[in-house]
Protein backbone atom coordinates (compact mmCIF):
# COMPACT_ATOMS: atom_id res chain seq x y z
CA UNK A 1 0.00 0.00 0.00
CA UNK A 2 1.31 3.49 -0.88
CA UNK A 3 1.71 6.53 1.39
CA UNK A 4 -0.06 9.24 0.55
CA UNK A 5 1.67 12.41 0.96
CA UNK A 6 0.39 16.05 0.60
CA UNK A 7 2.55 18.67 -1.08
CA UNK A 8 1.15 22.70 -0.02
CA UNK A 9 3.24 24.54 -1.96
CA UNK A 10 3.20 27.03 -4.94
CA UNK A 11 5.86 25.50 -6.95
CA UNK A 12 3.75 23.02 -9.81
CA UNK A 13 7.70 21.86 -10.56
CA UNK A 14 8.79 20.92 -7.07
CA UNK A 15 5.59 18.90 -7.32
CA UNK A 16 6.37 17.44 -10.59
CA UNK A 17 10.54 16.46 -9.13
CA UNK A 18 8.62 14.83 -5.58
CA UNK A 19 6.02 13.05 -7.53
CA UNK A 20 8.35 11.62 -9.55
CA UNK A 21 11.33 10.64 -6.95
CA UNK A 22 9.19 9.43 -4.51
CA UNK A 23 6.92 6.95 -7.00
CA UNK A 24 9.61 4.01 -6.90
CA UNK A 25 9.87 4.35 -3.04
CA UNK A 26 6.25 3.59 -2.38
CA UNK A 27 4.69 7.23 -1.57
CA UNK A 28 2.11 8.89 -3.78
CA UNK A 29 2.70 13.44 -4.19
CA UNK A 30 -0.84 14.62 -4.18
CA UNK A 31 -0.24 19.03 -4.71
CA UNK A 32 -1.95 21.79 -3.36
CA UNK A 33 -0.81 25.30 -4.44
CA UNK A 34 -1.80 27.28 -2.09
CA UNK A 35 -3.14 27.19 1.45
CA UNK A 36 -7.11 27.18 0.98
CA UNK A 37 -6.37 24.17 -1.23
CA UNK A 38 -4.76 22.50 0.88
CA UNK A 39 -6.93 22.43 3.99
CA UNK A 40 -9.81 21.18 1.62
CA UNK A 41 -8.10 18.42 0.19
CA UNK A 42 -7.11 17.55 3.80
CA UNK A 43 -10.55 17.92 4.66
CA UNK A 44 -11.86 15.52 1.24
CA UNK A 45 -9.44 13.01 1.61
CA UNK A 46 -6.75 11.61 4.10
CA UNK A 47 -3.12 11.21 4.45
CA UNK A 48 -0.37 10.25 6.12
CA UNK A 49 1.76 13.06 6.10
CA UNK A 50 1.86 16.70 4.84
CA UNK A 51 5.19 18.68 3.04
CA UNK A 52 3.89 22.32 4.32
CA UNK A 53 5.95 25.41 2.40
CA UNK A 54 6.40 28.32 4.67
CA UNK A 55 6.45 31.24 2.15
CA UNK A 56 3.08 31.05 0.10
CA UNK A 57 0.96 33.81 -1.17
CA UNK A 58 -1.87 35.04 0.40
CA UNK A 59 -2.05 32.16 3.43
CA UNK A 60 1.04 31.21 4.74
CA UNK A 61 2.97 28.21 5.80
CA UNK A 62 2.59 29.13 8.99
CA UNK A 63 -1.32 30.06 9.49
CA UNK A 64 -1.81 26.73 7.35
CA UNK A 65 0.23 24.51 10.13
CA UNK A 66 -2.13 26.11 12.83
CA UNK A 67 -5.15 25.16 10.85
CA UNK A 68 -3.88 21.54 10.54
CA UNK A 69 -3.04 21.18 14.20
CA UNK A 70 -6.64 21.96 15.13
CA UNK A 71 -8.21 19.43 13.09
CA UNK A 72 -5.92 16.92 12.20
CA UNK A 73 -2.70 14.84 14.16
CA UNK A 74 -1.18 13.86 11.14
CA UNK A 75 2.87 14.78 10.37
CA UNK A 76 3.89 18.24 9.57
CA UNK A 77 7.12 18.64 7.77
CA UNK A 78 7.43 22.24 6.96
CA UNK A 79 9.94 23.78 4.01
CA UNK A 80 12.09 26.55 4.80
CA UNK A 81 13.66 29.09 3.67
CA UNK A 82 17.61 28.29 4.08
CA UNK A 83 18.95 30.41 7.04
CA UNK A 84 15.32 31.73 8.21
CA UNK A 85 15.32 30.54 11.85
CA UNK A 86 12.57 32.41 13.17
CA UNK A 87 10.11 30.46 10.25
CA UNK A 88 11.39 27.50 12.14
CA UNK A 89 10.95 27.79 15.66
CA UNK A 90 7.40 29.27 14.81
CA UNK A 91 6.27 26.35 12.32
CA UNK A 92 7.96 23.72 15.85
CA UNK A 93 6.07 25.82 17.96
CA UNK A 94 2.97 25.70 16.44
CA UNK A 95 3.31 21.68 15.89
CA UNK A 96 5.29 20.93 12.98
CA UNK A 97 7.05 17.76 13.58
CA UNK A 98 10.24 18.87 11.49
CA UNK A 99 11.66 21.08 8.89
CA UNK A 100 13.60 21.23 5.93
CA UNK A 101 15.59 23.87 4.64
CA UNK A 102 15.29 25.15 0.87
CA UNK A 103 17.24 24.25 -1.34
CA UNK A 104 16.93 20.47 -0.68
CA UNK A 105 18.25 16.96 -1.89
CA UNK A 106 15.31 14.88 -2.82
CA UNK A 107 16.79 12.20 -0.75
CA UNK A 108 17.06 14.26 2.42
CA UNK A 109 13.38 14.96 2.41
CA UNK A 110 12.53 11.38 1.79
CA UNK A 111 14.92 10.20 4.76
CA UNK A 112 13.08 13.07 6.70
CA UNK A 113 9.68 12.07 5.47
CA UNK A 114 9.93 8.42 6.12
CA UNK A 115 11.31 9.58 10.06
CA UNK A 116 8.55 11.83 10.72
CA UNK A 117 5.98 9.40 9.59
CA UNK A 118 7.44 6.41 11.39
CA UNK A 119 7.11 8.00 15.00
CA UNK A 120 3.62 8.51 14.06
CA UNK A 121 2.88 5.41 12.10
CA UNK A 122 5.49 2.55 13.54
CA UNK A 123 3.34 -0.01 11.38
CA UNK A 124 3.36 2.35 8.20
CA UNK A 125 7.08 0.16 7.12
CA UNK A 126 6.20 -2.33 8.64
CA UNK A 127 5.72 -6.26 7.11
CA UNK A 128 3.73 -7.20 10.00
CA UNK A 129 0.51 -5.43 10.91
CA UNK A 130 -0.91 -6.18 14.53
CA UNK A 131 -4.25 -4.81 15.49
CA UNK A 132 -6.02 -6.22 18.68
CA UNK A 133 -6.50 -9.53 17.69
CA UNK A 134 -6.35 -8.85 14.00
CA UNK A 135 -2.84 -9.71 12.45
CA UNK A 136 -1.86 -9.04 8.46
CA UNK A 137 1.08 -10.69 6.74
CA UNK A 138 2.11 -8.06 4.32
CA UNK A 139 4.92 -10.27 2.56
CA UNK A 140 2.45 -13.41 2.09
CA UNK A 141 -0.97 -11.52 2.22
CA UNK A 142 -2.47 -13.72 4.95
CA UNK A 143 -4.74 -12.37 7.44
CA UNK A 144 -5.26 -14.07 10.74
CA UNK A 145 -8.02 -13.07 13.63
CA UNK A 146 -7.10 -14.42 17.04
CA UNK A 147 -4.56 -17.07 15.12
CA UNK A 148 -7.16 -18.18 13.32
CA UNK A 149 -6.53 -17.66 8.94
CA UNK A 150 -9.35 -15.82 7.11
CA UNK A 151 -9.28 -16.12 3.45
CA UNK A 152 -10.08 -12.62 1.20
CA UNK A 153 -9.64 -11.70 -2.02
CA UNK A 154 -6.77 -9.32 -3.16
CA UNK A 155 -8.83 -6.25 -2.33
CA UNK A 156 -10.44 -7.23 0.60
CA UNK A 157 -6.66 -7.77 1.87
CA UNK A 158 -5.65 -4.46 0.71
CA UNK A 159 -8.86 -2.31 2.11
CA UNK A 160 -8.73 -4.00 5.60
CA UNK A 161 -4.67 -3.40 5.18
CA UNK A 162 -5.33 0.30 4.46
CA UNK A 163 -7.62 0.34 7.15
CA UNK A 164 -4.99 -1.31 9.76
CA UNK A 165 -2.43 0.70 9.03
CA UNK A 166 -4.79 3.71 9.71
CA UNK A 167 -6.68 2.32 12.76
CA UNK A 168 -8.17 4.58 14.96
CA UNK A 169 -8.69 7.02 12.02
CA UNK A 170 -11.62 7.90 9.86
CA UNK A 171 -10.54 6.66 6.01
CA UNK A 172 -12.81 8.16 3.86
CA UNK A 173 -15.21 6.43 1.69
CA UNK A 174 -14.48 7.99 -1.98
CA UNK A 175 -10.55 7.67 -0.94
CA UNK A 176 -10.53 4.13 0.52
CA UNK A 177 -9.84 2.11 -2.33
CA UNK A 178 -7.03 4.85 -3.68
CA UNK A 179 -5.85 4.52 -0.32
CA UNK A 180 -5.39 0.45 -0.22
CA UNK A 181 -3.64 0.79 -4.37
CA UNK A 182 -6.26 -0.09 -6.02
CA UNK A 183 -7.28 3.06 -8.13
CA UNK A 184 -7.30 0.35 -11.18
CA UNK A 185 -10.65 -0.53 -9.90
CA UNK A 186 -13.90 1.30 -11.27
CA UNK A 187 -15.41 2.77 -8.02
CA UNK A 188 -19.13 2.96 -8.45
CA UNK A 189 -21.20 4.52 -5.64
CA UNK A 190 -21.47 1.07 -3.55
CA UNK A 191 -18.20 -0.51 -4.46
CA UNK A 192 -16.47 -0.07 -0.97
CA UNK A 193 -19.20 -0.75 0.58
CA UNK A 194 -20.11 -3.87 -0.38
CA UNK A 195 -16.45 -4.81 -0.22
CA UNK A 196 -16.41 -3.69 3.81
CA UNK A 197 -19.72 -5.91 4.01
CA UNK A 198 -17.60 -9.13 2.72
CA UNK A 199 -14.67 -7.91 5.01
CA UNK A 200 -17.01 -7.73 7.88
CA UNK A 201 -18.79 -10.91 7.34
CA UNK A 202 -15.22 -12.88 7.15
CA UNK A 203 -14.22 -11.02 10.44
CA UNK A 204 -17.10 -12.14 12.08
CA UNK A 205 -17.96 -8.42 12.64
CA UNK A 206 -21.79 -8.17 13.24
CA UNK A 207 -23.21 -5.69 10.41
CA UNK A 208 -26.06 -4.69 12.59
CA UNK A 209 -23.31 -3.53 15.35
CA UNK A 210 -20.39 -4.00 14.14
CA UNK A 211 -17.59 -4.17 16.64
CA UNK A 212 -14.47 -4.41 14.10
CA UNK A 213 -14.73 -1.88 11.22
CA UNK A 214 -17.34 0.66 12.57
CA UNK A 215 -19.53 2.91 9.81
CA UNK A 216 -18.93 6.97 10.20
CA UNK A 217 -22.08 8.04 8.77
CA UNK A 218 -21.29 10.19 5.73
CA UNK A 219 -17.89 10.14 6.25
CA UNK A 220 -16.56 6.68 5.98
CA UNK A 221 -14.81 3.92 7.89
CA UNK A 222 -12.32 3.26 10.85
CA UNK A 223 -11.26 -0.09 12.10
CA UNK A 224 -11.08 -0.08 15.91
CA UNK A 225 -7.93 0.36 17.73
CA UNK A 226 -8.91 -3.41 19.71
CA UNK A 227 -9.57 -5.42 16.94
Amino acid sequence: MALRVLLIDDDARLSELLASYFAPHGIVVEHAPDGPHGLAQLEAGVYDAVLLDVMMPGMDGLEVCRRIRQRWSLPVLMLTAKGDETDRVVGLELGADDYVAKPFGPRELLARLRAVVRRAQPDAFAERVIVGHLELDVASREAQVAGARIDLTGIEFDLLLALARRAGRVVPRDALLSEAGRSDVNVGERTVDVHISHLRHKLGDDPRSPRLIKTVRGIGYVLAKDA
